[in-house]
């Protein structure tokens, strides 16, 4: 569960966030995070979020940000704001590390997602890229679909495709969350 100042790391990507404020303390309103990006990091898949607005807040270093077909350098001081159906993706190319004050509005289940696939991660259950394998990600995509999906393929294609995964994911293991991560 998060909780203010809970830190979650991806020893994979090298990202750190640090829950500021959860859903729980907003009522479900925001998520307030504090993100560490290590110096050359790998450009994350590509993904967007279908009701939730994302506002950064880069607070030192430099961070590159993909907004569908443009790439933008987002460097100390500069603010960012990504609406609701945006593809975009955020990596640190660049020789320092860079530290992002980011939130999500509303907050819905973002912390939960983000603590099951770091801790994953952690657990050394993803791929050197750090994504999870295939029936894993079906099963978070299907549960936290309202908060995040991939750009690619389309997104009914997904559905079809993991829903008709979900059970085989199931019967071998698999979940869409493990409560471990959320401690």
């Amino acid at each position: 569960m998060a909780y203010a100042n809970k830190i979650i790391s991806h020893p994979k990507t090298g990202q750190e966030i640090r829950f500021v404020r959860t859903a729980k303390d907003t009522a479900g309103q925001v998520l307030e995070m504090e993100s560490r990006f290590q110096p050359h990091s790998k450009e994350p898949v590509p993904h967007y979020h279908p009701v939730q607005t994302e506002h950064f807040t880069a607070l030192s270093g430099a961070i590159r940000v993909r907004l569908a077909d443009t790439i933008l350098t987002l460097e100390e001081g500069d603010t960012l704001c990504i609406p609701p159906n945006t593809v975009h993706s955020m990596w640190n190319p660049f020789d320092q590390k860079a530290v992002v004050r980011w939130w999500v509005e509303p907050a819905l289940c973002t912390e939960h997602f983000l603590e099951t696939g770091m801790g994953l991660a952690r657990d050394g259950k993803t791929n050197e890229a750090g994504m999870p394998p295939l029936l894993q990600v079906a099963l978070m995509a299907n549960k936290y679909a309202g908060e995040f999906r991939l750009a690619k393929p389309p997104f009914w294609l997904q559905r079809v495709l993991f829903t008709l995964l979900s059970p085989l994911a199931r019967l071998k293991g698999y979940r869409a969350t493990y409560t471990e991560y959320l401690d």
